[in-house]
């Protein structure tokens, strides 16, 4: 059988970037958790605004309530682990 093994310097590639990996994984972590935030507010406003006879403005305001609330949560949650 022929043999396969590299007999040659192994390429490694490009050097990694790691300033800019964390900075792009930070801001995923980030969209995230705001995104989470939004679409959970989004569907108890949504909920609150249907199943109740609230309406639409009273939704609205609860939607800008969790917003605002969790936006205040989350600002200080940490974004990587070290």
């Amino acid at each position: 059988m022929a043999d396969t093994t590299p007999t040659g310097p192994i390429e490694l590639g490009a050097q990694m970037d790691y300033a800019e990996h964390e900075k792009t994984y930070s801001m995923f972590i980030m969209l995230s958790k705001y995104g989470t935030l939004f679409c959970v507010a989004l569907m108890i406003a949504m909920a609150f605004g249907f199943f109740t006879p609230a309406g639409f403005f009273s939704s609205l305001v609860l939607f800008l309530i969790i917003c605002g609330v969790g936006g205040y949560l989350l600002r200080d949650v940490p974004t990587h682990i070290r």
